[in-house]
């Protein structure tokens, strides 16, 4: 399974006007890195503008893709072409809210989803995967020091 995510547009369902903002941005690659992780799926994140180096810094794995437009072209070029390429359409997924790229993506045989609903489905992931650390902790018992230092706290403390 591989989603294109049509970064521009699940920043400005996510925050408006965070397409404009590069900490927006950088706090998007963050979730989606973990989303990518948890589902072990492939993601190609294409932006609209220039490169930004503090998300390429790193950030980019096998399965994990930021790509930016050459100087004067739009994002939407550059998933057109990355859905045309995909050798197996059916396991490609769309991720964006705009209607022309989802048009282009079904008639080459790709899913898509708006902004909206995988925006859903990232913060469902990411808050199952805090439960599951939660429950994962070790539960520690506190020493007998502890223990004491908290009483001796709580006996003197002005009422």
């Amino acid at each position: 399974m591989a989603f294109v995510v049509d970064g521009s547009n699940l920043l400005g369902h996510r925050a408006p006007g965070g397409h404009r903002d590069p900490e927006e941005r950088i706090r998007l690659v963050s979730a989606l890195l973990a989303f990518q992780r948890l589902t072990r799926t492939r993601i190609l994140l294409v932006f609209d503008g220039p490169p930004d180096e503090r998300l390429l810094d790193g950030r980019t794995t096998d399965k994990f893709d930021i790509l930016f437009p050459p100087p004067g072209e739009k994002a939407d070029g550059i998933i057109q072409d990355l859905i045309a390429a995909f050798p197996d359409r059916r396991h490609l997924i769309l991720v964006t809210s705009d209607r022309e790229l989802r048009a282009f993506a079904r008639s080459r045989g790709a899913s898509c989803r708006t902004a909206a609903e995988f925006d859903r489905r990232l913060k469902s992931a990411l808050r199952q995967s805090r439960k599951a650390r939660e429950l994962d902790k070790p539960r520690e018992s506190p020493s007998p020091l502890e223990t004491q230092i908290w009483l001796d706290l709580f006996k003197n403390r002005k009422r």
